[in-house]
């Protein structure tokens, strides 16, 4: 009988990745209950009442597994609790929002902001099946770096980089002055950048404590 040690938990990671889907099954049968629950008590009782929660839960947790890093996750408490704030954010976002948002998160998109280095390389060396998988990991780790951001900083990146709202479009649909959606921007890509590097360097735990810390509002300077 499996003790669910990060032994276990890697092993079916890897072999998920690898293309094996009784590892999938095995891990929604293993944890999907735990995460459904978890995301119950976190939602008031209107959010609940606006999507059958379980059904999101697991649409979005097997949407995550489709494009998440390979090398990111250690440990089967980071697994639950990445998936859950997962979910949780898909349902607070609304459901068919939040999988077109992911959706064009994954096409190719250059950050250079937050990911330190372009996701698109000059022709010639940006097809090679390395550079390939590597894009592919940096696009994965920025998609986990946005879940673990408050929902006004989400909410601010995805509307000017992945929509291509202009900041006076952006200001408008906020309430605030073009400058002051100027300066949520730039502070909401300093604190992606910080997730991306805590991702690179480890430290999915602590983000995810920090994310909890946070909750769904905006960041204290």
């Amino acid at each position: 009988m499996s003790d669910g040690s990060p032994s276990e938990t890697e092993d079916l990671l890897a072999r998920w990745h690898a293309g094996d889907q009784t590892a999938l099954d095995r891990l929604l049968e293993r944890d999907l209950s735990w995460i459904e629950s978890r995301v119950r008590r976190r939602l008031g009782p209107l959010l609940r009442e606006k999507l059958e929660t379980a059904d999101v839960v697991q649409e979005t947790v097997v949407e995550f597994l489709r494009y998440s890093p390979r090398f990111l996750v250690t440990d089967r408490g980071e697994f639950r609790a990445l998936l859950a704030r997962i979910a949780e954010n898909a349902i607070r976002a609304g459901h068919d929002r939040f999988t077109a948002d992911r959706r064009s998160i994954r096409r190719e998109r250059s950050l250079d902001a937050a990911t330190e280095r372009p996701l698109s390389l000059a022709a010639g060396t940006a097809n090679s099946p390395s550079r390939v998988a590597e894009r592919s990991e940096e696009r994965a780790r920025l998609a986990v770096a946005l879940e673990l951001l408050g929902a006004a900083d989400r909410e601010i990146l995805l509307a000017r980089e992945w929509h291509g709202e202009s900041f006076a479009r952006i200001a408008q649909d906020l309430g605030i002055l073009e400058n002051a959606a100027r300066m949520r921007y730039e502070r909401a890509m300093g604190r992606l950048a910080g997730r991306m590097r805590g991702l690179e360097s480890g430290k999915l735990a602590e983000l995810l404590e920090e994310a909890d810390r946070v909750e769904d509002g905006p960041e204290v300077e």
